[in-house]
């Protein structure tokens, strides 16, 4: 067995893996075991699973595959392995990473150790106050779906040379997929959902990293995404069709050309993220894009649907989560005023609503309204004013009863107050 599938096998790596997998959550694989269920299952199976890895006899089991709704229509398939074969995955990225890093681009930014979405944004403004503001935008077409497994292999083995855990990585990428109760082969692409694809994927496109680099171009990638700016739109207009036949006859992959482009900063979306010129100080900032806000609303939206029956504690509780989640992600942008006048007031509106729902009758809205402080002759009139939703809840004492800093003490956190905390944090 070579030293490096040793280091890929030792006791200390695979409970890294297994903590990892187990920290990540999320559902399980055709086998039906689920992670509160996998210690149990390793402490019965890893012997003989580590022994027929040694001896190139281990066969991963198939992925279930999961079809995720695009935004823009159509759907994204997820691979999702079992368990098992999950923390083999990450046992084995947890050793290959370190050996593959130094080869990497510093302007790929995707699924790497200490590199984010955060930095992509703050390298592409740099470029774009550079001057560098003609975008070719290149959309690989099903990349995780196209990828030519030979070819990916072959840069595998320049990067290990290992033949025994080269071995266990194609059987990963070989393991099939389980489609409607049916296994349907997999001798193209690498299954997007699995631990292992986002290091496979860097690796093949390593390759255009260093072909962009090669050519003095200046660019950013996060995993499959993939953005060029020069200086003039003939420049763009040469680089989208020289990149565009260079993938395509040396990397084996597609470029979808409805929606591979040249564009401008204020017309690129890019990881989330839109992009302005700043008359104030001719400078190009980065904010939400209008599709992640409008995401967003409709995130809180459903959050805040009366036919969720929990009580109201729990309700705020995952608002909370998708709120800090969202803010941190997009905290280097600008977004104050969106916030300040449109979601933190809409989302505020729809509690009032929830909370007036709840208490259904007026003795129990008099009695809710004069607990918070409403005198006993208006939470009279207020609670008898009938169903009204959006008209009560904007219009009457309600918006004072139930006020910003009463649901604050409630534990909702403020969209607009979290993100001026956290915008201070990464612009100072």
């Amino acid at each position: 067995m070579s030293v490096l599938l040793d280091r890929i096998l030792d006791q200390e790596n695979i409970n890294l893996a297994l903590k990892r997998v187990k920290a990540n959550k999320g559902s399980g694989g055709i086998d039906n075991i689920t992670i509160e269920e996998i210690d149990d299952y390793m402490l019965a199976n890893w012997g003989s699973i580590k022994k027929q890895i040694q001896e190139r006899t281990y066969k991963p089991q198939p992925v279930r595959r999961v079809e995720i709704p695009k935004p823009n229509g159509g759907v994204r398939n997820l691979g999702i392995p079992t368990i098992i074969d999950r923390v083999i995955e990450q046992a084995i990225t947890q050793i290959l990473s370190p050996i593959c890093e130094p080869h990497f681009s510093d302007y790929s930014y995707g699924f790497r150790p200490n590199r984010s979405c955060e930095q992509a944004i703050i390298r592409l403004l740099d470029l774009f106050n550079d001057g560098f503001i003609w975008v070719v935008d290149i959309d690989l077409e099903k990349f995780f779906d196209n990828v030519p497994q030979d070819r990916l292999m072959s840069l595998v083995h320049n990067m290990i040379n290992d033949g025994d855990t080269e071995s266990l990585i194609r059987k990963y990428l070989q393991a099939g997929v389980m489609v409607n109760g049916q296994i349907e082969k997999s001798n193209l692409g690498t299954p997007q959902g699995g631990n292992l694809s986002p290091l496979l994927s860097n690796i093949m496109l390593n390759e255009l990293d260093k072909e962009l680099e090669s050519r003095n171009l200046n660019f950013v990638r996060y995993a499959d995404d993939c953005i060029i700016v020069v200086k003039s739109h003939a420049s763009a207009n040469r680089v989208i069709h020289s990149i565009t036949d260079w993938i395509e006859r040396k990397l084996g992959l597609k470029v979808n050309m409805t929606k591979t482009r040249i564009t401008t900063p204020n017309k690129l979306k890019y990881l989330g993220f839109g992009f302005w010129k700043d008359s104030r100080d001719s400078k190009y900032k980065a904010r939400p894009h209008e599709d992640s806000i409008l995401k967003f609303k409709r995130t809180l939206k459903k959050l805040c649907e009366r036919k969720w029956s929990v009580d109201l504690s729990s309700r705020i509780s995952k608002l909370n989560e998708v709120i800090r989640g969202w803010i941190n992600y997009f905290a280097l942008g600008f977004m104050k005023r969106i916030l300040e006048k449109e979601i933190d007031p809409h989302l505020r509106t729809m509690l009032r609503i929830i909370i007036w729902k709840q208490w259904k009758v007026p003795s129990k809205r008099e009695w809710g309204l004069k607990k918070l402080g409403i005198d006993k002759d208006l939470a009279r009139q207020t609670a008898y004013m009938g169903n009204k939703y959006m008209w009560i809840v904007t219009r009457t004492c309600i918006f004072r009863a139930i006020s910003k800093e009463k649901l604050t003490k409630k534990g909702l956190v403020s969209c607009l107050d979290y993100y001026l905390q956290r915008h201070a944090l990464k612009v100072s």
